[in-house]
């Protein structure tokens, strides 16, 4: 996925290898690549209590990356995520509101949304239609 990612945006990357143990516990986080004077972009499926994302976002910066951003499909944020968001080092913290976010965003800052309606409006249009849903990868509406 993000050897796809970088090659769109023409881009070098990093990755951060996790290893669980059991569900819901990281063991060990290992930054694979090089991130020293760059901005970072993490990116995942979901956040529940951001403990994950939020230990990575600290081993980025420990390997010397100047600005780190996380962007999310899901964010649940239960618990003690908006704390940890709060006190990690993003800039920000970009989620699509398949979940609402309002009222999460009044405790934290640092979260940010994109509106995904008219994706999924469209991507639903094209099914219902028997039209190419994939067009939609190189052709989002705005």
């Amino acid at each position: 996925r993000v050897t796809s990612i970088a090659d769109r945006l023409n881009v070098e990357f990093a990755l951060i290898h996790k290893e669980r143990k059991k569900a819901n516990e990281v063991d060990r986080m290992v930054l694979v690549g090089d991130v020293k004077e760059r901005v970072a972009i993490l990116v995942d499926d979901m956040a529940d209590t951001c403990g994950t994302i939020c230990h990575a976002a600290d081993k980025l910066m420990s390997a010397g990356a100047t600005k780190v951003y996380a962007i999310l499909t899901h964010g649940i944020f239960s618990g003690p995520a908006l704390s940890r968001i709060n006190n990690a080092s993003f800039e920000a913290v970009v989620v699509t509101n398949t979940i609402p976010q309002e009222e999460k965003m009044k405790h934290c800052p640092k979260i940010q949304f994109i509106g995904i309606s008219m994706i999924l409006a469209e991507a639903i249009r094209r099914t219902h239609n028997g039209e190419s849903v994939s067009y939609l990868f190189s052709h989002v509406p705005l």
